[in-house]
């Protein structure tokens, strides 16, 4: 099955194979709360301050349209590049620094879909909850699809490198990233930590 990328605006357009999915998963860590407030868009966070994301194979994942558009940004110099649409500020996805690492984080936000169809194809039942600690309101953690759905993360990458898939929309033919990654200050982070603050008091 093919699900549609698009962001807000349809500026950037693509699309990836469910069937490469690792798993699904909702991160309410404050790295991932942070990135949705740097992007201040409603629709990015659930109630709880959580970010629904699908882990997946990159090579399974290829934008059609738009991608001039495509930035990225990283809440530190080490971490995560997190890629969004600079048209709209839609969010797309979370890579590691590493393109050798098979692993791209889909945020559902940019799916072109309802969420019923997302729901049927990825499972809303065996979702992890990542970091329920921090999130802003009580969420149930899930140590046993925490466990499984781990275990297929694990096995899908294992399974990308044996097959030796280079292909990545984020990363060009020399592993350099697709953008120049912008790095927040320190202080621009704890602006975001404070507002982080303010909605869990």
């Amino acid at each position: 099955m093919t699900m549609q990328l698009r962001c807000r605006c349809g500026a950037v357009t693509g699309e990836m194979n469910t069937s490469r999915a690792y798993t699904r998963a909702t991160c309410y860590c404050k790295d991932c709360r942070a990135y949705g407030r740097f992007l201040g868009q409603p629709g990015i966070l659930d109630a709880g301050g959580g970010t629904d994301i699908v882990a997946m194979a990159p090579a399974a994942v290829r934008f059609t349209t738009g991608s001039e558009h495509i930035v990225c940004m990283s809440l530190s110099p080490k971490g995560l590049l997190r890629w969004y649409a600079s048209c709209c500020r839609t969010p797309l996805g979370n890579t590691p620094r590493n393109p050798k690492v098979p692993y791209a984080g889909l945020v559902t936000a940019c799916f072109d879909a309802a969420p019923e169809v997302v729901d049927t194809a990825f499972g809303p039942r065996d979702r992890i909850v990542l970091s329920n600690k921090s999130a802003t309101s009580p969420v149930s953690a899930t140590p046993l699809v925490f466990v499984t759905g781990g275990l297929r993360i694990l096995v899908g990458i294992i399974g990308a490198r044996l097959r030796r898939e280079r292909a990545t929309p984020f990363f060009d033919a020399s592993g350099r990233p697709l953008r120049e990654p912008e790095v927040i200050s320190r202080d621009q982070r704890a602006e975001l930590e404070r507002e982080d603050t303010v909605a869990r008091s």
